[in-house]
């Protein structure tokens, strides 16, 4: 199965093509449309871009330095996968970074944060779309972070984020996997509207951890971050 990015746009007279196929492609690995492990064809991409193998190599040189992508000399560029350890250091990390600027976000949280974090968790809860799952998961988490107005902090976040995003669909569709992060989001809301930093700072630690936890317990490396053998892009 080849995957197919929506809305290419004609790059190739753009001095700026690497990057935005940089961009493209990494959006389909966080999307989890690319998998672990999957060829990545730079013809078919310069082909689907209209431009040189050049900006492709570029972009993918830079997926690499990002931890997206990497070479095998005899495959060329593949998606890079993560192993479980690798998986699990993540999550410490963002339980770590995530619980902190809780912490100084919500001291600071007003009526507005309050109603996009709110609406944030209808959203969540109301979407059926499992593609989207993950995605509407950080706009809700980011809601409250942007509070602490800690940017570097929030990018830092973010791009640990991107790591992960792709795994989180699976956990979310699980038996009540939906559910339950609801219910757990809406105890972190509870703790932010009572002014609560502590508490709250808690709720998304623990959140963080329960992620991770549950991953681990139903998921296998050898199942949940490969790709298939004719797969490629």
């Amino acid at each position: 199965m080849i995957y197919r990015l929506k809305s290419v746009p004609d790059i190739s007279s753009s001095p700026s093509a690497s990057i935005i196929i940089a961009q493209y492609l990494k959006e389909a690995i966080v999307s989890g449309m690319l998998v672990d492990h999957q060829p990545i064809r730079q013809d078919k991409i310069a082909a689907l871009f209209n431009v040189s193998k050049i900006p492709v190599r570029e972009a993918l040189k830079t997926l690499e330095a990002e931890g997206f992508v990497k070479f095998n000399r005899n495959r060329g560029a593949i998606v890079a996968g993560i192993t479980e350890h690798e998986l699990l250091q993540f999550f410490e990390i963002r339980a770590v970074l995530e619980s902190t600027i809780t912490r100084i976000a919500v001291p600071k949280m007003d009526s507005e944060n309050f109603a996009q974090l709110m609406n944030a968790c209808e959203a969540f809860r109301q979407e059926e779309d499992p593609t989207r799952w993950a995605e509407l998961n950080w706009a809700l988490h980011a809601s409250i972070y942007i509070a602490a107005e800690r940017p570097h902090m929030l990018k830092l976040i973010r791009s640990v984020y991107d790591k992960v995003e792709r795994y989180m669909r699976v956990q979310l569709a699980v038996p009540d996997g939906m559910a339950q992060a609801d219910r757990e989001h809406r105890e972190i809301y509870s703790a932010c509207k009572d002014g609560d930093a502590d508490e709250a700072a808690r709720l998304i630690h623990d959140h963080v951890v329960g992620v991770c936890t549950d991953l681990q317990r139903k998921l296998t490396a050898g199942k949940a971050f490969s790709a298939s053998a004719d797969s490629e892009f």
